[in-house]
């Protein structure tokens, strides 16, 4: 059975309110965080992106949830030894109860210091090279590194958590995925797909863990919900590789108005039908995955986190 937890959103709430959302998470009976890490959102509409580093840090204070980042890009906007600092530090913060989320990242966040955008083989090499040079920094021995994509000279972590920060890799396509099963301590996804996760496991996975996440809209008024869900994240229902090239929130804005609220209705889960928030994550279960997160679009935060206290939770809990 599969741990459920809570994912919060760094593009649609500010600091505070994310701070909130952690406690609510917790007293709902949520077993974990997830949180973004974002330097834009998708859109204006979502309309914030605190700097997750500090948000964590308040995080670990206000809550004893185990944490984790989903996902942080280690390669281009933030050298991957400032990241490793940031991770060590988070670790120490939440008594070990930190996990580093990587992946090869978007343009929208990646590009803002004019750094050329890397082909996404590219980027899977950048990636595989920065997770080297974290994991001997934890160490909290001296790194010098020359590598392809970087250098370290004379680094040392003097704040390192007794056990290495886990690293895991989000991953949503064969190639992503290889490299998960080969060099990461666990495989994230946000799709339910039993072949990823069998990939994953067969090639070098094993038993390591697999989390994935989904978005849902609880409100009383399912016409109300599809609304806000294609208002705030239609950005999620766009194909193909542009949500990682495309360059700013105006673009995605510009892309959105490709997406219909018939598109949102199939596809994402709106109202307060307890059989179809049931339904959703049972899908990550029968998948194969150990941990599942959850996020509320809409408004009525302190409904969804009743309803998944009282209904939704209860039921996930006896493998109905």
């Amino acid at each position: 059975m599969p741990e459920y937890g809570y994912f919060l959103s760094c593009e649609q709430y500010g600091p505070a309110d994310l701070i909130e959302q952690a406690r609510m998470a917790e007293q709902a009976g949520f077993q974990a965080l997830w949180i973004s890490d974002h330097y834009h959102p998708w859109n204006d509409e979502q309309g914030q992106s605190p700097f997750v580093w500090s948000v964590i840090g308040a995080l670990s204070e206000a809550v004893s949830l185990p944490i984790e980042t989903a996902v942080t890009c280690p390669t281009v906007r933030i050298h991957p030894a400032v990241v490793a600092q940031a991770a060590a530090t988070s670790a120490v913060l939440t008594d070990g109860r930190f996990r580093l989320g990587v992946g090869t990242g978007e343009a929208l966040n990646e590009h803002i210091l004019g750094d050329a955008w890397p082909p996404a083989h590219v980027r899977l090499d950048m990636l595989e090279e920065a997770i080297q040079v974290m994991r001997r920094l934890f160490t909290g021995e001296e790194v010098n590194h020359h590598g392809t994509h970087y250098t370290v000279e004379n680094a040392r972590l003097y704040t390192v958590p007794d056990e290495p920060v886990p690293i895991d890799i989000s991953g949503f396509g064969p190639a992503a995925t290889q490299l998960a099963s080969r060099v990461a301590d666990g495989y994230i996804t946000i799709q339910p797909d039993e072949a990823m996760v069998e990939q994953y496991r067969k090639g070098g996975g094993g038993a390591k863990p697999v989390s994935g996440g989904t978005k849902v809209c609880y409100d009383l008024d399912k016409d109300a919900a599809v609304h806000t869900v294609h208002r705030l994240w239609a950005n999620e229902q766009l194909p193909g590789e542009l949500g990682q090239v495309l360059p700013s929130p105006k673009h995605f804005e510009q892309a959105q108005t490709l997406v219909t609220e018939d598109m949102v209705r199939e596809t994402r889960v709106c109202g307060d039908d307890v059989d179809e928030h049931v339904a959703e994550l049972k899908q990550f279960a029968d998948a194969g995955f150990d941990q599942v997160y959850i996020n509320q679009i809409g408004p009525d935060l302190r409904g969804f986190f009743d309803f998944y206290r009282t209904k939704v939770l209860p039921q996930l809990q006896q493998g109905v």
